[in-house]
């Protein structure tokens, strides 16, 4: 056997290595560690490998659970502590490498053989030695500011760079994996490396500690600073007779409350709370709530009111200037005002705003308050769901504040502003309540008298607020809460109304914002009436102004790369301004076969056209229906096909055509959902001409709710219907005779341009419709 080669016995070392030339002191337990010493000293050398584990969990470890590159050592002494265990302390002798195990019991025997480190000085290691001095200096200062010099000493006497990493390793407390990579470098420059890199991310963690250290404290040294201030301020202010931070806030509410208007109930437990204040401590959690509860209390308006102005005629001059037509809406406003006049105390009206979007009804609340010269505020009540929004929270809970309602009075400053709720149709519910519920209580007049807001729980008079409310249908608001409102509707708008609305209001306002002049940009009214009819198909005017504001857009872009010439926008000019038309119009067909009747739809964003088409189908039964039609409708469809076979004689129906045929009804556009009774002479019309092989006049539309018996009932949305015919180029149109009242909603040109019929009876419909049984109705009728 080689001289160099040995065979010792193992201590194997969970969480650290042992480096040549440095004591370690061990604690061993495990029994064939115990075995491996008592085998060591055993030997006059007492030589034994010390050697670190991969998995510190291994309680048996093999060839495989130990690393490669181990220390030959000397034990020094031995203490046995108790039967099982014992204390030692060797020495590390040299750097040796395992070969292999010899043996495993009792306890680990390995061959080795030595593996130095080869002996060089060169530049590079001596700049690095430099280096690692440096940065272990800084880390051992900061690390331990209190450490003996002769620790610095002991470090710049080792002149073997080896030795010295080998030191400062035994100093630093690192990871087994990072020990084991010094001991097993090839050369004094790679262990140099990897110790600066140690060295510098220590350096790194001590900094970083160091920071939060030292800010942690100088914040407590600044709260202790500031504490210490105030005690000598409460001392001086003592000495010089004058009262605490916390007593002169108590002062000032006390001053506050007594200068403020209040009712006395509301005074008696501003008073009470204030009390309460007084008594408890600063640091006390309630004392932040109740100051705040009073300076809220103390915020509201209570007896606070604005005066109205009650100059008609000036009212009248503002409401016009800011809204083009909306005559119903104005005279109640006048209506109120008139009634103000002669008596101050009388109630707010309670108004609910119902019509398309962009119809003007959330600028008309505003519009009303300066008329009134009232404060406005708004609030949208879109989403809405949870109760407590409107109401408040109770003072309970933290962070509870009021409810909306109070907000909005407090931002107002008076007890009697223009409030709109917005979107009160689109309100929310689920298990925090409902919104709407809260609603019947703040818009009755015989009970917001004594409003109770949950945060404040005191009576506020809310009566003398104008509510107004907004909502795009009234299909979704609750019956209850619609009871409480005054329902004023908004119509769509006919073509010249929309001219007369972007001439006077919406082309000037589009054309300051776009930074022009109108001489600069000049929209002719033949460019309007085509963006109206070929960019938007609304009842309101929101996508008409957008448009406008593309057109005026184009023209300042031409402005800003240089153009000085004034820019007249034609018809021509749309389509490289807007893009392709978006729409056409509503042309009617120019020939209606046998089966196809025109007529007329309501819908949210204004009113329709709409073809009922019918077609008999051989050897089939019954009536198909098809286009999205709702139960109403088809029920409407029912009615139409039972008159027209009860009355087949009359009309000059083969009945044979009842019992071999069936019917298929369909109403275009097939996506879109229909709904409603005001087709059903619609669809009389269609299966009379359809079964009698008359075409129905294509001129003509229709609307009207149809009996069995041959009744024409009226319908609902006249106005927007025949708005709707009159955009598709149709001028004569079939309405049930008690609707003529309503066409007084009409603009004047409408009516002048229009052919209204109005009809009593299903044989009337027909003889108009469909001029081929005119003569055979009046035959029969004869």
């Amino acid at each position: 056997m080689s001289e160099q080669i040995k065979i010792l016995p193992v201590l194997p070392l969970k969480n650290s290595v042992l480096f040549p030339h440095l004591l370690l002191p061990l604690s061993v337990g495990r029994p064939a560690s115990v075995a491996a010493v008592d085998a060591a000293l055993a030997t006059e050398e007492k030589e034994i490998l010390i050697v670190a584990q991969r998995d510190a969990t291994v309680e048996t470890p093999g060839i495989h659970d130990l690393y490669n590159i181990g220390t030959r050592a000397v034990i020094k002494k031995m203490t046995r502590t108790s039967e099982s265990t014992m204390e030692v302390i060797v020495i590390g002798l040299e750097r040796v490498m395992l070969l292999k195990l010899e043996e495993t019991e009792p306890y680990l025997k390995a061959r080795v053989q030595p593996a130095p480190v080869p002996e060089e000085m060169t530049p590079e290691i001596e700049a690095l030695r430099h280096e690692v001095m440096e940065l272990a200096g800084k880390v051992i200062a900061m690390a331990h500011p209190q450490a003996p010099q002769e620790l610095g000493r002991l470090l710049a006497a080792t002149e073997d760079p080896l030795r010295l990493v080998y030191l400062l390793a035994s100093m630093l407390n690192l990871e087994l994996d990072k020990e084991q990579a010094l001991l097993e470098a090839q050369s004094r420059a790679d262990a140099l490396r990897l110790m600066h890199s140690y060295l510098a991310h220590e350096y790194q963690v001590l900094e970083l500690r160091n920071k939060i250290a030292s800010a942690a404290q100088s914040e407590m040294t600044k709260e202790q600073r500031e504490y210490l201030l105030r005690q000598q301020l409460r001392a001086i202010q003592q000495e010089l007779g004058e009262k605490s931070p916390e007593q002169a806030e108590i002062e000032m509410l006390r001053e506050r409350l007594a200068k403020t208007d209040l009712p006395e109930e509301v005074r008696k437990e501003a008073e009470r709370e204030l009390a309460r204040l007084e008594r408890l401590p600063p640091a006390a959690p309630d004392h932040h709530v109740i100051r705040t509860y009073l300076e809220y209390v103390l915020e509201l308006p209570w007896r606070i009111s604005t005066e109205d102005q009650l100059d008609i005629a000036r009212a009248r001059q503002i409401l016009d200037e800011d809204h083009y037509d909306l005559k119903e809406v104005k005279e109640r406003i006048l209506e109120h005002l008139g009634v103000l006049k002669l008596n101050p105390t009388a109630k707010a009206p309670i108004l609910c705003f119902v019509g398309p979007p962009g119809t003007g009804k959330t600028s008309l609340g505003q519009s009303i308050a300066r008329a009134l010269g009232r404060k406005f505020e708004r609030m949208s009540l879109g989403g809405l769901h949870d109760e407590a929004e409107l109401r408040g929270h109770r003072r309970t809970y933290i962070g509870a504040m009021p409810g909306r309602i109070i907000q909005a009075l407090r931002r107002a400053g008076a007890n009697n502003p223009v409030l709109m709720l917005d979107e009160v149709d689109k309100l929310g519910r689920d298990f925090r309540g409902d919104p709407a519920a809260a609603l019947l209580e703040i818009l009755d007049p015989e009970q917001n008298k004594t409003f109770r807001d949950n945060y404040l729980d005191l009576p506020f008079d809310i009566s003398k607020v104008l509510f107004i409310t907004t909502a795009n249908t009234l299909d979704t608001i609750p019956r209850p809460l619609l009871d409480r409102m005054e329902v004023l509707r908004l119509p769509g708008y006919s073509e010249e109304e929309k001219l007369a609305i972007a001439r006077q209001y919406l082309i000037p306002r589009q054309i300051k914002e776009a930074g022009l002049t109108a001489e600069q940009c000049v929209i002719e009214d033949d460019t309007v009436r085509a963006i109206i009819q070929r960019y938007t198909r609304e009842a309101g005017l929101r996508q008409l102004e957008r448009a406008i504001a593309r057109v005026c857009r184009k023209v300042a872009l031409r402005y800003a790369e240089g153009q000085t010439e004034p820019v007249r926008v034609t018809p021509q000019m749309l389509p490289d301004m807007l893009g392709p038309e978006r729409f056409f119009p509503e042309q009617l067909r120019k020939e209606l076969p046998p089966g196809v009747a025109t007529g007329l739809a309501w819908t949210e964003t204004g009113g329709d056209v709409l073809y009922v088409e019918a077609t008999l189908l051989p050897e089939g039964k019954g009536l198909t229906l098809t286009g999205h039609l709702g139960e109403v409708m088809q029920e409407s469809a029912k009615a139409a096909q039972s008159f027209v076979w009860s009355h087949a004689d009359e009309l000059g129906i083969e009945r044979s055509l009842f019992k071999d045929y069936g019917v298929h009804i369909h109403v275009p556009a097939g996506a879109i959902p229909k709904d409603g009774p005001s087709a059903g002479i619609t669809m009389a019309v269609a299966l009379a001409s359809l079964y009698t092989k008359q075409p129905a006049r294509s001129d003509t539309a229709m609307t009207g709710e149809i009996t069995l018996t041959g009744l024409v009932l009226p319908v609902g949305g006249l106005k927007e219907k025949i708005l709707a015919a009159r955009r598709a180029g149709i001028r004569r149109v079939i309405i049930p005779r008690p609707n003529q009242t309503d066409l007084r909603e009409l603009p004047e040109e409408v009516r002048q341009e229009m052919q209204f019929l109005p009809v009593e009876r299903v044989e009337e419909v027909l003889t108009e419709a469909i001029p081929a049984l005119a003569e055979r109705l009046a035959v029969k009728a004869a």
